[in-house]
C-alpha cells in the first residue's frame, strides 16, 4: 500500500494555513501536478472540487476529491472520488514558535495487478506530492497572506 508523509514548519498562524488549505482552488499554486481545480459543491465536510492532475505524457487524469474531516485550525482530510488511483489525504496542523507546523500524510488502496502495475509510479508520485508542501509558504505570500 503505497503511503508519503512530509512535515514542514509555515511562518504564518494555524487558522491562515488551515484557511489557505481549505481553499482547493489554492491548489495550483503550491501543487504542480495540478493542471485545473475547481469547487463544486459544498463546504466543510462534504465540499466537493473537480480537479485535473498530470498524467502520463502530461495528460489530464481526473482526480476530484472530497472533504471527509473539516476541523479547524487542526485537521483537514480527504478522498478522491475519480482517477485510476483514489488516495486519502490528510493535513495535521499544530501551532509553532513563529508558526504551524503541517503534516501532510496520503496513503492509497493498491491490490492484485492494479498494485503490481501501478505500486511503483504511484508512490513516487505521492512522496512528490507531500513534498509539494514546501512551497506553501511562497504560495500564501503571493496570495497576499502577509506574513
Amino acid at each position: 500500500m503505497p503511503a508519503a508523509t512530509h512535515t514542514v514548519t509555515i511562518p504564518a498562524p494555524p487558522d491562515a494555513v488551515f484557511a489557505f488549505l481549505a481553499d482547493g482552488e489554492n491548489a495550483p499554486s503550491w501543487r504542480p501536478g495540478v493542471l485545473d481545480i475547481k469547487h463544486v459543491s459544498g463546504s466543510g465536510v462534504g465540499a466537493a472540487y473537480a480537479q485535473g492532475v498530470k498524467g502520463p505524457g502530461g495528460r489530464r487524469i481526473a482526480a476530484d476529491y472530497e472533504v471527509t474531516a473539516y476541523d479547524p485550525p487542526r485537521r483537514l482530510a480527504f478522498r478522491a472520488t475519480a482517477g485510476p488511483v483514489r488516495p486519502d489525504g490528510e493535513y495535521v496542523l499544530e501551532p509553532a514558535p513563529g508558526g504551524t507546523t503541517l503534516t501532510f500524510s496520503l496513503h492509497a488502496d493498491l491490490s492484485g495487478l492494479k498494485g503490481l502495475i501501478l505500486g511503483r509510479s504511484v508512490q513516487t508520485t505521492m512522496d512528490s506530492e507531500v513534498h509539494s508542501i514546501e512551497r506553501i509558504p511562497a504560495a500564501m505570500a503571493g496570495a497576499g497572506g502577509g506574513f
